[in-house]
């Protein structure tokens, strides 16, 4: 099952593809108003407060970032786009620490890719290695027993986050047995990190399963992440040592007290026997060939900060304060543009908040570029609802918007290879003047801006916005479709790979979507309030 950004739940896509896929958080909390339920959190338990590793010098990879920065107050970055070298870089980074491994996950699955993964952190342990986990709670049905016998490792600790106390056999009656809550559960943590001695870090938009390394045969992720040395990974863990220590943080096995005997050996990780960890090509490792012992770490060396929403945003009746929403940090980088801002998001409704700034900037002549899902490659139709209100007023407004394609077409190394498996963007990304960039978890939605935790990183690179702006170009020209205001005012969709010669293909229906997925969203448009997509 593919990530819903805190909205999936229940199948509507099953309704409109056939597919078991997932509906909306909110819009099944919506169908389960009427429900009545009576769950509550239990007490947190005696739990432990710990922090990030305090001398990451001190470890065999932060000496190796310490030999080749160049000041102590600048981070180094390298941008990762092939899922295959994701994986391949945190494997990398579990089998290298020494002392600690952080972990921070909005959606793990018990799949293939991800049980060889949490095999590599389990060995680390084994070796020594402290391993804190933290998952946000919303999606851990089928994990639960197998998390919880990760704990009985001395060295391994496993917390989940803003947990769903009750019903925990499915995330529908878990929300059920939750409705007396709703305005705590609806809020959920969507961070992504993987620290390893809080020398090196990897974060981004993926989560842990086999459609974000390009590992499933059905559909696949376009996204990205950063590598991450420096000053910004100590940024990284303070955040990760909020929400470890947070009041919401529960330990699993409060929740989840007795386990069932484990069928396979004590040391396996999640439910499954010894897994056969997924092939990786040669070619889809230089990232993590680099950050081997004796290998040359070739990074961009810049200044960075931590973009993040603080853990109160999920508290209920907690109104946020000063510097504690991601999204107020990257509205002011978006209206200090002078000349282009791209930006890149799956899930893109960009409500008032970012209509108002769209179209400051276009009044100021600042060029807009959007990349977005296009309605036959999104994995969450529902958000495509909100999305489509505010096609004509961007293109009024002079906004170039850009729809990726369900099939990755050529001229894409750098995105890995996707064969014939669907192709959905996830990666969520900003490129101001083609100086700034952040990289992180947030996409330019409603649940992002007022529900979801977010962690992001803002870098004064124009080397590596360069490298940004570069990839967003290269997928612009090769693989989207280009939607533009027809003479009538009505939407049309050009067809970008044929843009550079030969005949133009243009659409006047969503392309690559079928007539009845089209209809059900419009008839399911008037319920679908855009302050809950």
């Amino acid at each position: 099952m593919q990530e819903r950004s805190g909205r999936a739940m229940l199948s509507l896509s099953c309704v409109l593809s056939g597919k078991a896929r997932q509906l909306s958080l909110s819009l099944m909390l919506m169908l389960a108003h009427a429900v009545t339920a009576c769950a509550s959190l239990p007490p947190p338990g005696p739990r432990q407060p710990s922090q990030a590793l305090a001398e990451p010098l001190a470890t065999a990879l932060g000496k190796r970032v310490a030999a080749v920065q160049p000041n102590p107050v600048l981070s180094g970055f390298r941008v990762v786009t092939n899922g295959a070298d994701a994986y391949a870089v945190l494997t990398s980074l579990a089998d290298q620490a020494q002392r600690t491994l952080d972990l921070q996950y909005y959606l793990v699955h018990n799949d293939p890719s991800t049980r060889a993964l949490l095999q590599h952190v389990q060995s680390a342990a084994d070796r020594g290695v402290r391993v804190r986990l933290l998952i946000d709670d919303l999606h851990t049905s089928d994990l639960d027993e197998a998390l919880r016998r990760l704990t009985e490792h001395p060295r391994i600790e496993v917390r989940v986050y803003n947990p769903l106390p009750a019903g925990r056999f499915s995330t529908f009656t878990k929300v059920v047995s939750s409705l007396t809550d709703l305005q705590r559960i609806n809020h959920r943590m969507h961070n992504k990190m993987f620290v390893a001695d809080n020398a090196l870090a990897f974060t981004g938009g993926r989560n842990l399963g086999d459609e974000y390394f390009l590992f499933s045969d059905k559909a696949n992720f376009v996204d990205m992440d950063l590598l991450v040395a420096g000053p910004a990974v100590q940024q990284l863990s303070r955040s990760f040592d909020g929400y470890w220590n947070s009041t919401l943080a529960y330990p699993v096995q409060v929740l989840v007290p007795n386990a069932p005997p484990p069928e396979a050996p004590a040391s396996a990780a999640l439910d499954a026997p010894q897994p056969v960890a997924p092939q990786v090509s040669s070619d889809a490792t230089i990232v993590a060939r680099e950050i081997t012992p004796g290998a040359p770490m070739r990074l961009q060396w810049a200044n960075a900060r931590l973009l993040a929403d603080q853990p109160s945003k999920v508290s209920q009746g907690q109104a946020a304060g000063p510097d504690q929403l991601m999204f107020d940090d990257v509205a002011a980088l978006l209206r200090s543009a002078q000349r282009e801002v791209l930006v890149i998001s799956p899930y893109l409704v960009p409500g008032k908040p970012g209509m108002a700034i769209f179209e400051d900037l276009r009044k100021r002549g600042v060029r807009v570029r959007l990349l977005t899902c296009g309605l036959a490659s999104t994995d969450a139709p529902v958000v495509h609802i909100g999305y489509s209100r505010y096609r004509p007023r961007m293109l009024s407004r002079g906004i170039e918007l850009y729809e990726l394609k369900p099939q990755i077409e050529g001229g894409q190394r750098r995105l890995g290879s996707f064969g014939q498996s669907q192709a959905r963007l996830h990666a969520k990304a900003l490129v101001v003047d083609g100086r700034y960039l952040v990289v992180g978890s947030m996409n330019l939605d409603p649940r992002s801006i007022e529900l979801n935790t977010e962690i992001g990183l803002l870098i004064n690179s124009p080397a590596l916005a360069a490298d940004v702006a570069r990839l967003f170009d290269d997928v612009v020209q090769h693989n989207t479709y280009r939607v533009i205001l027809a003479d009538n005012g009505a939407l049309q969709w050009v067809d970008s790979a044929t843009n550079g010669g030969g005949p133009v293909r243009e659409f006047d229906d969503e392309p690559q979507s079928s007539p009845l997925l089209r209809l059900t969203l419009k008839m399911l448009a008037p319920f679908a309030p855009e302050e809950m997509l």
